[in-house]
């Protein structure tokens, strides 16, 4: 996760159940039906668009759901594989993992 949202667009299926999750601003919150809201809240994401194409079985949708979650890969290995660094691959990467420690020593505080 990137901050409160997933790093980037992903597609994944299970049956004929399809799911497109995209990553969105903060205060968006979790735009999305049945059991992939269910999921995605309790992957602990905050922020993410959703759209389910295809099957509208909430089992198949919750399995294209957790598919997604084991293709998301973060930017600092998808730079590295690239050869790449990553702020050239994602220019505002250095200041949202600076929120994201902000956030952490905030809550940790409390």
């Amino acid at each position: 996760m990137i901050g409160t949202t997933i790093p980037h667009e992903i597609v994944a299926t299970s049956g004929t159940a399809r799911i497109v999750l995209k990553p969105a601003a903060a205060g968006t919150g979790v735009k999305a039906g049945g059991a992939v809201r269910a999921c995605l809240e309790a992957a602990g994401i905050h922020d993410v668009l959703a759209k389910s194409l295809g099957s509208r079985n909430a089992i198949n949708m919750a399995y294209a759901t957790i598919e997604a979650f084991k293709s998301l890969s973060s930017p600092e290995s998808t730079a590295e594989r690239r050869g790449l660094d990553v702020t050239q691959l994602v220019p505002w990467i250095e200041k949202a993992r600076k929120e994201e420690a902000d956030y952490a020593t905030h809550k940790a505080s409390k």
